[in-house]
């Protein structure tokens, strides 16, 4: 009679443990942000569009925030690799790419907010006036900034490839390219 209250608890336990993973599961997706915009740059052969989608599945906590501009101090590739060993917390997807992304910020202004994204991998190279442009040193993340306003569609910018460094307090980046990619009709999906 001990042997089946044993085994009853058990599986009752295992049970709850398997509905308390399951229902984090569906917090942890129901809390996912999605965001659909479209890149637009201008170039030498004119203008061209992608489109882009940037999920974020956790913000960053002050803590990483301060851990990131610590390591940042060190330059860009101290930040990159900071950001190696951080989890993915989403991805940023341009075209046919996905970036995971490494560090997610936002905070308040105005009436919206302003998000920061950053990967730990760049996603191109645009510019240099080639046509295959090829990697550079120091422009080793990814980037970007979504302006999003408490109503109607936002906007922002991308760095493909960038370096970042820290002047005057804020944070600054550096593009591959001379081209700005710009993000327009960023809505929240």
């Amino acid at each position: 009679m001990k042997r089946n209250f044993r085994s009853f608890i058990l599986a009752s336990v295992v049970a709850l443990i398997g509905v308390a993973a399951v229902n984090s599961t569906l917090r942890a997706q129901a809390t996912a942000e999605t965001y659909s915009a479209t890149a637009t740059v201008k170039g030498p052969q004119g203008t061209v569009t992608a489109p882009v989608v940037v999920v974020i599945e956790r913000y960053t906590t002050d803590g990483e925030r301060s851990q990131a501009v610590e390591a940042l101090k060190g330059g860009t590739s101290a930040l990159r690799q900071a950001l190696e060993k951080a989890p993915a917390i989403g991805y940023i997807e341009v075209g046919q790419r996905k970036n995971p992304i490494k560090y997610a910020y936002a905070r308040s202004v105005g009436s919206g907010r302003l998000v920061t994204v950053i990967s730990d991998k760049p996603i191109g190279f645009l510019g240099e006036k080639l046509p295959n442009p090829k990697p550079k040193a120091g422009y080793d993340l990814a980037f970007a900034l979504l302006n999003l306003p408490a109503s109607g569609k936002g906007s922002g910018e991308l760095g493909p490839a960038v370096k970042v460094k820290v002047d005057a307090g804020a944070v600054v980046t550096e593009d591959y390219g001379a081209e700005v990619v710009t993000l327009i009709d960023i809505e929240k999906k």
